[in-house]
C-alpha cells in the first residue's frame, strides 16, 4: 500500500512539474492569444455596427448593402483574429497561407454549400434583383425582403412569419419580384345575368372605374366580355395603378363593383341546379 501511494505521489508531482514548465514556457503566449481572441470577437461586433451606421447615414447607399457589408467587416475582423491568434503562437503567416492554399480544394469540397451561398450572396449583390424592402415569391415563398448578407436572405411573411433561405437557393431559381416596377396592374372578373344588358352592365363599369382617383388613365382601363360561361357573362376588368395602391384598389374596387350592380339592377348569378321530379308510377 505504501509502495502505490509514493508511486501515485511521484506521477503527480511529475504532472504539476509539467504543467508548471508548460506554464512558464507558453503562459504569456496564451494569455496573449486569449486577451487578443476576446479583443477580436469583441471589434467585430462592433466594426460590423459601426459599418451599419455609417452606411444607413449615406442616401446612396441601399439597405441591402449596409448589411451585406457589415456582415462581411465582420467575418473579415474574425478571419485577421484568428490569424493574429496563430501568430501569437509562433505559427507563421505565410506558412498558414500555404497550407490554406494547398488544403483549399479539400476546404471547398468540404463546404461547398457554404461556399455556394457566398458566391450566390455576392452575385445577388451586384445585379440587385430585389432590395430591402421589396416583396418577391422566391424558392416557393414569398415575402417582404428584410436582411440580405454573405450566407442567407431573410424574409417575412404577410403575416410576419420569418423565412431564412440560403443566398443559393434563391440565386439559382426564379424570382418573382412584384416592388420592382412602380405601378401594377389589377385584373377582375365580374360575371353577369345572360339576361342583363351587357353595354350597360360594361358602362356602370366605367362609371365605377373613374371614380376612384387612384386608377391610372394611361394605359387606360380595360373592360371585355370573356367568358360566355355556364351560369353567367363573364366581364374582364383591368386596370393600372400605382404599385402601392394594389391590394387597396383590388379590394375597394370589387366592393364598388357590386354596390354599382345592386343599384343599376344587374344581377351576380351563382351556380344553381335544378332538380325534376318523376311521378311515382300507380298501378291500375
Amino acid at each position: 500500500m505504501e509502495k502505490a501511494a509514493n508511486d501515485v505521489q511521484t506521477h503527480l508531482e511529475t504532472i504539476i512539474r509539467e504543467v508548471v514548465n508548460i506554464l512558464t514556457t507558453y503562459g504569456m503566449d496564451v494569455i496573449g492569444a486569449l486577451a487578443i481572441l476576446i479583443i477580436g470577437l469583441w471589434f467585430s461586433g462592433r466594426a460590423a455596427k459601426m459599418m451599419e451606421r455609417m452606411l444607413t447615414k449615406s442616401r446612396h447607399i441601399d439597405a441591402t448593402l449596409v448589411k451585406f457589408f457589415a456582415s462581411f467587416v465582420k467575418y473579415l475582423v474574425i478571419v485577421i483574429t484568428v490569424v493574429a491568434v496563430l501568430n501569437q503562437f509562433g505559427v507563421q503567416t505565410a506558412s498558414l497561407l500555404t497550407v490554406l492554399g494547398a488544403a483549399g480544394l479539400a476546404i471547398g469540397l468540404a463546404l461547398q454549400g457554404t461556399l455556394s451561398n457566398v458566391a450566390a450572396g455576392v452575385m445577388l449583390l451586384l445585379f440587385r434583383p430585389f432590395k430591402t424592402g421589396d416583396f418577391v415569391e422566391v424558392a416557393g415563398h414569398s415575402g417582404t425582403i428584410k436582411e440580405l448578407n454573405l450566407f442567407f436572405t431573410e424574409m417575412a411573411t404577410g403575416d410576419n412569419i420569418r423565412i431564412t433561405l440560403p443566398n443559393s437557393q434563391i440565386w439559382g431559381g426564379a424570382l418573382l419580384n412584384y416592388s420592382a416596377n412602380p405601378t401594377r396592374r389589377v385584373d377582375l372578373i365580374a360575371g353577369i345575368s345572360y339576361d342583363d344588358d351587357i353595354d350597360k352592365a360594361m358602362q356602370v363599369l366605367q362609371d365605377t372605374i373613374a371614380k376612384d382617383d387612384r386608377i391610372n388613365s394611361d394605359p387606360e382601363p380595360f373592360i371585355a366580355v370573356s367568358e360566355l360561361a355556364d351560369s353567367s357573362v363573364n366581364l374582364v376588368i383591368r386596370v393600372w395603378v400605382a404599385n402601392g395602391d394594389y391590394w387597396p384598389v383590388k379590394f375597394d374596387l370589387t366592393k364598388a363593383i357590386k354596390l354599382a350592380f345592386d343599384d343599376n339592377g344587374i344581377s351576380i348569378p351563382y351556380p344553381t341546379q335544378t332538380i325534376y321530379s318523376k311521378p311515382a308510377a300507380t298501378d291500375t
